[in-house]
């Protein structure tokens, strides 16, 4: 992005909106997560070890979001209130204090967040496919964006240092473009995998059995969809010098923590997919030979028993009466 659009009013209206946009996904971003904290908190008696990482990790996505969002709130206020007057306007406040040292907080925040973000996404591919060999490839690519993005903390926070100019603008482009490829491949991978298991399992149960795949919702969540979208939204923006995309990052920014956070609550709820919902399951079926009733069967399968009653009529003749 040039100085001439950074100082345009196209690029300081789009940063307003998206300031206003993070408000609201970071009120939707709350409620998430004391939903999240308020089931698992619930679990007395009851938690296991996964419970205490995902409120952990919660917490973490939570405090790096609420940085970014602070980082922000003042850097709005020093440009277009108390730096109302400064020589050049908004878009020279800008060039000049943009690597201030809270906003290098902000930065390195996102940055966590976002490698948070992706080492999530592949540990999730990993439980949905049931292998590591899947996730080799996403996995060199998540060590790419490590390197990258330090690269891109340590540029955009030096003195003069910029994001959406010279060489930060660079790395940063860099950085983003690994990164939602990252994100692209594995919500491929991981829809993939839902849609072909669903697909056999309509073929072999018929399509009641099989809606639980197709669901729209399903599929959203457990592939973190909306980060991935947003992130490919910004990177176009990005990449052709538009000043939107300081309108497109605030939404990727904060769909980073909201995907993932949807994506908890679903899995504490019971309702993702586990290690156990690709797997073949075995079927055993024994019969009772000391039963009571000799036309009673029992069905055991997976440790859990279903009994079957069958019931004769006797009819007798020129009689609608039954014994």
């Amino acid at each position: 992005m040039s100085e001439a659009i950074r100082d345009d009013a196209l690029f300081q209206t789009a940063l307003y909106i998206g300031i206003n946009l993070e408000d609201i996904l970071y009120g939707i971003e709350l409620i998430l997560y004391f939903k999240t904290m308020h089931i698992l908190l619930g679990h007395k008696g009851k938690q296991k070890k996964s419970d205490i990482f995902y409120a952990f990790f919660s917490s973490i996505m939570l405090f790096l979001i609420t940085v970014w969002m602070v980082t922000q709130a003042i850097f709005g206020e020093q440009m277009w209130i108390l730096g109302r007057g400064y020589p050049g306007g908004p878009g020279e406040y800008w060039a000049t204090y943009i690597s201030n040292w809270y906003m290098d907080f902000g930065t390195t925040a996102i940055i966590v967040l976002q490698l948070m973000t992706d080492a999530l996404m592949i540990y999730r591919c990993r439980i949905v496919w049931n292998s590591y060999r899947v996730v080799i490839v996403p996995s060199i690519l998540w060590v790419a964006t490590l390197v990258l993005g330090i690269m891109v903390d340590w540029t955009s926070s030096s003195p003069g240092g910029d994001f959406f100019v010279g060489l930060a603008a660079k790395l940063g482009l860099s950085y983003y473009s690994v990164s939602v490829f990252l994100n692209t491949t594995v919500t491929c991978i991981i829809c993939y995998r839902m849609l072909y298991h669903g697909m056999k399992v309509k073929q072999q149960l018929g399509h009641e059995y099989a809606c639980t795949y197709f669901d729209v919702v399903s599929i959203i969540v457990e592939s973190v969809l909306p980060c991935t979208l947003s992130g490919i939204a910004f990177l176009v923006s990005f990449g052709t010098g538009s000043a939107t995309s300081v309108t497109f990052v605030s939404v990727y920014i904060l769909l980073m923590c909201i995907s993932p956070q949807m994506l908890i609550l679903r899995v504490i709820m019971g309702r993702a997919w586990s290690k156990e919902t690709g797997r073949p399951q075995r079927t055993t079926i024994k019969f009772s030979s000391d039963s009571i009733n000799p036309t009673s069967q029992i069905l055991e399968e997976n440790a859990v028993a279903v009994h079957f009653q069958v019931m004769s009529n006797v009819y007798l003749p020129d009689s609608e009466s039954k014994v």
